[in-house]
């Protein structure tokens, strides 16, 4: 509903990191594919609501300190574990951390909810800062208040999570500089291949819905080429139809043609004042013509014009050596360059430690079986064997 749509980005753009994942449009998606979308709010009587699509939406956005979209989940539906599920706040909760009372609060209502929920485990991986730069090195940074809630989660029995849905780590771009000061922190040789996407005629423009189809056929062959799983073409469809047509948030996909071939494009979307690259694809020909760098270019300089301050270049590695798969990919972010932000990571809080041993067993098994099968699915769309 456009009112709940109006009411809940409102509330969580005035909290602290607000994140495109937690938006209303978000827990839309997540609904049709068997999630049901939950909205907490935190307001400052001390009041701790969980608000459904059908319940009556009468929030004053001034009065919300913290909030979280959580999304629900049943497992086994039939049998004597109906009542099981699992709960995940993607980005959230969202709240200033650093208030020690507040992260207390907001910790005791999450984990008394899941107990209630029956829940085999709550996820959440806020954006909680644990230090910038590269550990290590000369401009490593360690952040005491997001030291302090990491201890906190441990004090209390969270655990790391085995599955971090979303990257850990990412490289944020300051697009409050002027256009001149984002070129010069560059590495030269980003800039030179920008430069040489434009002399050998790289062409970007701003894709429709109708370019779907191909845009997901060049993800796809990314996704096989580079070896990483990607859903089926009706997710993407599902998220990019939803978020071009709420107005705030939105996004919109950049496309680099040359001789009016499509040979590479980004999905960037929009939130709060922070834009995001979330989907990148490119195919194998007419590589040496750079289009990649031209694209993540014309990216930051449309953020920028739209009133972004930060761009998220989504994903750094783990570990900063060349023995994470991310590495390469960072290496062409850090080109453009952004700063290196290291943050908490996923987090579970199990109310049955036993289902949740069980589920932590049996779950990363099935999840391996569905990747397999998820890229041979992928590569059979393409022709291959």
């Amino acid at each position: 509903m456009k009112v709940h749509s109006n009411i809940w980005n409102s509330i969580i753009s005035k909290l602290p990191n607000p994140h495109f994942l937690q938006t209303y449009e978000w827990g839309q998606v997540k609904a049709k594919y068997g999630w049901s979308p939950l909205y907490g709010v935190w307001t400052d009587d001390g009041k701790f609501t969980v608000l459904k699509e059908t319940d009556n939406w009468s929030l004053n956005a001034d009065r919300c300190v913290a909030a979280a979209l959580i999304l629900k989940r049943q497992i086994l539906r039939n049998g004597f574990a109906a009542r099981l599920s699992i709960l995940y706040s993607p980005k959230g909760p969202l709240l200033d951390w650093a208030n020690e009372s507040l992260r207390t609060r907001v910790l005791n209502d999450l984990q008394s909810f899941a107990k209630r929920q029956g829940t085999i485990f709550l996820k959440m991986d806020p954006d909680v800062v644990l230090g910038t730069g590269i550990p290590g090195s000369a401009e490593d940074f360690v952040d005491k208040n997001g030291q302090a809630a990491m201890k906190e989660l441990k004090r209390r029995g969270w655990e790391y999570a085995s599955d971090q849905i979303q990257f850990k780590n990412t490289v944020l771009i300051d697009l409050s500089l002027t256009e001149e000061e984002m070129l010069a922190r560059m590495k030269q040789k980003t800039r030179y291949n920008i430069r040489l996407a434009e002399k050998k005629g790289a062409v970007l423009r701003v894709g429709t819905l109708g370019d779907f189809g191909y845009l997901y056929k060049m993800y796809a062959e990314t996704s096989v080429r580079d070896g990483f799983v990607i859903r089926d073409e009706e997710y993407y469809r599902t998220v990019w139809t939803l978020f071009m047509n709420s107005g705030e948030p939105t996004c919109e996909t950049l496309i680099a043609e040359v001789d009016g071939e499509p040979v590479a494009a980004i999905f960037v979307f929009y939130f709060a004042g922070r834009a995001y690259y979330v989907y990148g694809m490119s195919r194998a020909v007419h590589r040496e013509k750079m289009p990649t760098y031209l694209l993540q270019w014309e990216a930051m300089k449309r953020a920028k014009a739209e009133g972004c301050t930060v761009y998220d270049l989504w994903g750094a590695p783990e570990v900063f050596d060349e023995s994470d798969s991310m590495w390469g990919v960072y290496r062409f972010k850090e080109g453009l360059g952004g700063k290196v932000v290291r943050t908490l990571g996923a987090w579970d809080f199990a109310p049955n430690p036993l289902w949740y041993t069980l589920y932590s067993n049996v779950i990363p098994r099935v999840l391996d079986v569905m990747r397999s099968r998820g890229k041979s699915k992928t590569k059979r769309s393409l022709g291959g064997a």
